[in-house]
């Protein structure tokens, strides 16, 4: 599976240089994605626990416990692509941990 926007993985990488860590997880689902061969849900929670399907458009968030580190990533035809990095206090500002705000920044987004 081909995954874009795999610079906000690098940024977020280079922002925390010294976690090796989180760079090893972020490197891990890197992994996971570009090697995947998904056709449903089922497939992405038996290779990623940490997978939350948030939106039913495909979009998933990805948390990182090992420093609570929340990656949103939309599968579609093939492709996986990063739409949004943070921390989980970012994650808990932004998205309030509800899936309606959720929808609602996707669609603020024009991603729904």
């Amino acid at each position: 599976m081909e995954l874009l926007r795999i610079n906000k993985l690098k940024k977020l990488k280079n922002k925390n240089r010294g976690n090796i860590k989180l760079i090893k997880a972020i490197d891990k689902l890197t992994s996971d994605i570009e090697n995947a061969k998904w056709t449903k849900q089922t497939d992405i929670k038996e290779t990623r626990p940490d997978a939350d399907c948030v939106h039913s458009n495909g979009f998933y968030f990805f948390d990182l416990n090992v420093h609570r580190t929340m990656i949103l990533v939309v599968f579609e035809d093939n492709e996986a692509t990063v739409i949004w990095t943070g921390t989980h206090d970012e994650y808990d500002k932004t998205f309030k941990e509800n899936k309606k705000t959720i929808e609602k920044w996707l669609r603020i987004q024009k991603l729904i």
